[in-house]
């Protein structure tokens, strides 16, 4: 929304009755989750049971460039807004849906969310501890399937713009979720053995100490053997370096419960800081594990500006985070508005389509 924004076009949220369900994750209308993802929108409230408000969206499509759905499989077809007459109204649409399992097979008509794909999909296998296995970590599987269906969008307008035809894409989540992580499926392959929580940062030669003041700190020496040898010697370990255990780097990869254990005694025994300034004056890749209010106020971030404050019409001051593109040298940043309130828009974008939305539509503006 944000660049989109800046660039003179707009994204219009058509939401349900009552608005969207995840604007009231806080028990208001502006839950953390729905600001974080719904900056530089504007909002329709829609009621897609009501023959009034299918004619607003349908007028809305027949100028739209693209029509992005998340509903399950046939949800939009049953109330008359199927892929061909949406391709009838308006033959320049690009129409992409996102499903959880997709078009076909025995999970198609299931509910799905983040957590559902992750597991599904293999990630959650990959960072679950099975001996104690807890649901933990960030938005994964929601994030990454807006990003495949945002990338196929664009390839579908740029095709648009040379054919003068719109496309239908379909993206669902396990897919995204499984294309995400390809090196799992190639190493599984490869190997014959399934991979664990450790199979990748083994190889990555991925590593986090805990520093004698109790604080973490990653390493991530990759397959560059320079990153290696740089670490041993900052660390003052020569004897890691004779160590006929970790000789190669393949050699780490197989022993890399034994590296972890050796270098965590090592890193024991100075304070988080003292081990950063080590490292800062080294080629090694390395960086302390903040936490969100820490990453904040560290001198890189601060120095890329990548947080900002919107101005929320109820809520005040919103933090936020940059779109994270420059174009041309400088963040496009002009148009950035804050998440918009239920319906805010209902007037302004209903009566350029020449629909006079009220009463009639069963929702009130």
């Amino acid at each position: 929304g944000q660049m989109l924004g800046d660039l003179g076009a707009e994204v219009i949220k058509v939401e349900p009755p009552g608005g969207d369900p995840f604007r009231r994750t806080d028990g208001s209308d502006y839950g953390p989750t729905f600001l974080a993802y719904n900056r530089n929108k504007r909002s329709v409230i829609l009621d897609l049971a009501q023959d009034h408000d299918r004619a607003a969206l349908l007028a809305l499509v027949e100028t739209a460039d693209v029509l992005l759905d998340n509903y399950r499989p046939g949800v939009l077809a049953k109330v008359g807004l199927a892929p061909d007459e949406l391709r009838r109204r308006n033959p320049r649409l690009v129409q992409c849906s996102i499903t959880g399992f997709g078009d076909t097979g025995p999970y198609r008509r299931r509910p799905a969310f983040d957590g559902i794909a992750q597991a599904l999909s293999g990630i959650a296998g990959l960072m679950i501890d099975p001996d104690e296995p807890l649901a933990f970590g960030p938005t994964i599987s929601d994030n990454v399937t807006g990003m495949y269906a945002c990338y196929a969008i664009l390839a579908a307008l740029i095709e648009r713009g040379r054919t003068g035809a719109g496309r239908r894409l379909e993206v669902n989540m396990i897919e995204a979720s499984m294309a995400f992580i390809p090196d799992a499926y190639a190493n599984a392959a490869a190997s014959g053995r399934q991979p664990d929580r450790f199979s990748r940062v083994a190889v990555s030669q991925s590593f986090v100490f805990r520093c004698a003041d109790g604080l973490a700190l990653a390493i991530h020496l990759s397959t560059r053997e320079k990153f290696w040898e740089g670490l041993v010697t900052a660390i003052g370990a020569p004897e890691l370096a004779a160590d006929t255990r970790f000789d190669r780097h393949l050699d780490r990869v197989r022993n890399y419960v034994e590296l972890q254990r050796e270098l965590a005694l090592r890193f024991a025994v100075r304070p988080r800081g003292q081990w950063s300034d080590i490292l800062g004056a080294t080629d090694v890749p390395f960086a302390p594990v903040l936490s969100l209010s820490d990453v904040l106020v560290d001198p890189q971030i601060e120095a890329l500006r990548s947080a900002t404050t919107l101005h929320h019409r109820e809520r005040g001051a919103v933090p936020a985070i940059h779109c994270p593109i420059l174009v041309d040298g400088a963040r496009p940043i002009s148009a950035m508005k804050a998440p918009p309130t239920p319906g805010e828009h209902n007037d302004d974008v209903l009566g350029r389509a020449d629909f006079k939305f009220g009463k009639e539509g069963g929702q009130n503006t």
